[in-house]
């Protein structure tokens, strides 16, 4: 028996969404069974696998706006107050993009305004400089990066904006599975930053929301 908690928006401002990785189809079917009942349903749903989706009931995965890349999959459409201020979500390498598509579909799905800057990670850091003024313009970052991870500390260093860093499990070796991106990101020399899970794009997305409507009154 699934109880959504419809009661969680008033109460943090931030609504429910739907972790997919571990529910079978059935639980999802009986979920959107649920939420089909409400005609102004508008749930996220994160780390729903291409076949998991396709194994859904064909009826009700009609009414999903499916992203592959992310594994994300929106029902009805995003939150219609929007947040002001906007949020750069920036990759080290486009083998980040999968994360950073989830931060950024997000955003999205909480009304905030965002921009993908891609594949600007710190073996040619002049593809960071290029793109500094522009990153610049947003009130939040969002640094995504696996490997080393030490694009997060460069960019703490060259912008006084709010910096979350999300660790990906990319790389050879010991940087597989993400834990030396974690750490390398926990111990980041520049001041200020602040990191989520590994591989966790939603995450940081509802901080950057936190922040944003943190400064902002209720």
């Amino acid at each position: 028996m699934i109880k959504f908690d419809h009661q969680r928006e008033e109460r943090i401002r931030l609504p429910e969404s739907v972790f997919c990785h571990d529910k079978t189809v059935e639980m999802l079917n009986e979920i959107l069974v649920d939420l089909a009942e409400g005609a102004t349903a508008r749930v996220l749903f994160t780390r729903l696998s291409r076949e998991k989706f396709r194994s859904l009931n064909p009826d009700l995965a009609t009414r999903l706006d499916y992203h592959e890349l992310s594994e994300t999959a929106l029902l009805g459409g995003p939150r219609e107050e929007r947040v002001p201020g906007k949020v750069a979500v920036i990759t080290a390498g486009t083998s980040d993009l999968p994360v950073a598509w989830e931060a950024q579909r997000t955003l999205h799905y909480l009304g905030v305004a965002s921009t993908l800057v891609v594949d600007v990670g710190v073996a040619g850091l002049w593809r960071l400089q290029e793109r500094l003024p522009e990153i610049n313009e947003h009130d939040v970052l969002i640094v995504v990066a696996g490997m080393d991870a030490a694009l997060v500390s460069v960019v703490g260093g060259l912008t006084a904006r709010p910096l979350i860093g999300v660790p990906t499990s990319t790389g050879y070796g010991v940087s597989s599975g993400g834990r030396t991106a974690l750490e390398s990101m926990l111990a980041s020399c520049s001041p200020g930053v602040v990191v989520v899970n590994i591989d966790n794009g939603y995450g940081a997305a509802c901080a950057a929301v936190r922040i944003l409507q943190g400064i902002q009154p209720e």
